[in-house]
């Protein structure tokens, strides 16, 4: 597997994320570019269901079953177990989702192997070697590098491929777990968030407030919206800094990445940072009383009235088509 392409799953209780789908078709692709291999890499307690979801995407997936994975940090454990691996045959690259277990997982692995990161990745080519292009200043500014070395990791944001099974499914193999090179950090509690609400990163539909919503009661309006359209409930920096809205629903630069087939902005301004978070939405809906807001610079349809009269009104028009 020298000169290959790596991509290190990540799993969420147990099936692959999406993070991982879409980071396994860039892999694909820019292995076919490089006329090199592609490898999938799951590690967990109980890899074999994530690791055939995988395999509908690279042609070869190893997987690393680590039985007490389930009771520890995981980052270090998934780490231990690809550095293993690549210490054995060294790919050209190896990449991660660039969330927050991701990130972990590179600056480990970065530390282990002695590799380079290149972070938050939003397209990668092939041109004697990865190219890597990545957002800077809140995305105000696209840079292009490469790695100085034979070897580099690189974390890629959601969105910046779309997921595309291969034409065939791919190979698995179990590999034998190793003595973790981290020390094991044992996990004492996790905290999960009581909901039954949709995940903002797997949604296809995202109804979200701003200041605009204007308090906690306010939400409500966006709460029913995102019902009707059998959406999740997502919000701007400033809702969650009012505490109007958990930071589990923050989208932009300093909370989600997400890329929705539908994106709904209800009060919200649109300013670089909150954009940042859901420029690659397939169709941007917003509505605001400003007509200059600067969302309305991007948005597919921009809606200019008060959304505590516009918002009921469509509510009450599509309940009426379901009925």
């Amino acid at each position: 597997m020298a000169g290959a392409v790596w991509i290190v799953a990540e799993q969420h209780d147990g099936a692959l994320a999406r993070i991982s789908t879409e980071t396994a078709t860039l892999a694909r692709q820019l292995g076919e570019a490089a006329g090199t291999a592609v490898v999938g890499i799951v590690v967990g307690s109980a890899p074999d269901t994530a690791g055939a979801e995988l395999a509908r995407f690279v042609p070869r997936v190893l997987t690393v079953e680590v039985p007490h994975a389930a009771d520890a940090a995981e980052a270090a454990l998934v780490a231990s177990a690809v550095a293993e691996l690549a210490s054995a045959e060294p790919p050209t690259i190896i990449l991660v989702g660039a969330t927050p277990d991701g990130r972990d997982v590179a600056g480990m692995l970065s530390v282990i192997l002695g590799w380079g990161v290149l972070a938050n990745a939003t397209q990668l080519t092939w041109d004697d070697g990865p190219l890597v292009e990545m957002s800077i200043f809140g995305g105000r500014l696209f840079t292009t590098s490469r790695f100085t070395g034979a070897h580099g990791i690189v974390t890629v944001r959601l969105g910046a491929s779309t997921a595309e099974p291969a034409a065939s499914v791919g190979e698995v193999l179990a590999q034998p777990g190793s003595a973790a090179r981290l020390p094991i950090v044992s996990r004492l509690e996790r905290v999960s968030e009581e909901s039954a609400a949709v995940s903002i990163e797997e949604a296809s539909v995202i109804v979200a407030g701003g200041r605009g919503v204007g308090s906690p009661e306010g939400f409500r309006i966006v709460e029913s919206l995102a019902e009707a359209l059998d959406g999740a409930v997502g919000a701007s920096r400033a809702a969650v800094d009012a505490g109007w809205i958990p930071y589990s629903r923050q989208i932009g630069q300093t909370g989600k990445i997400v890329k929705p087939a539908l994106y709904v902005a209800l009060g919200i301004s649109g300013a670089i940072q909150h954009k940042v978070g859901m420029q690659t939405a397939q169709t941007i809906v917003a509505i605001n009383r400003d007509p200059d807001a600067p969302i309305a610079a991007f948005a597919d349809l921009f809606v200019v009235g008060d959304l505590f009269e516009v918002v009921p009104a469509l509510v009450a028009e599509l309940r009426s088509r379901s009925a």
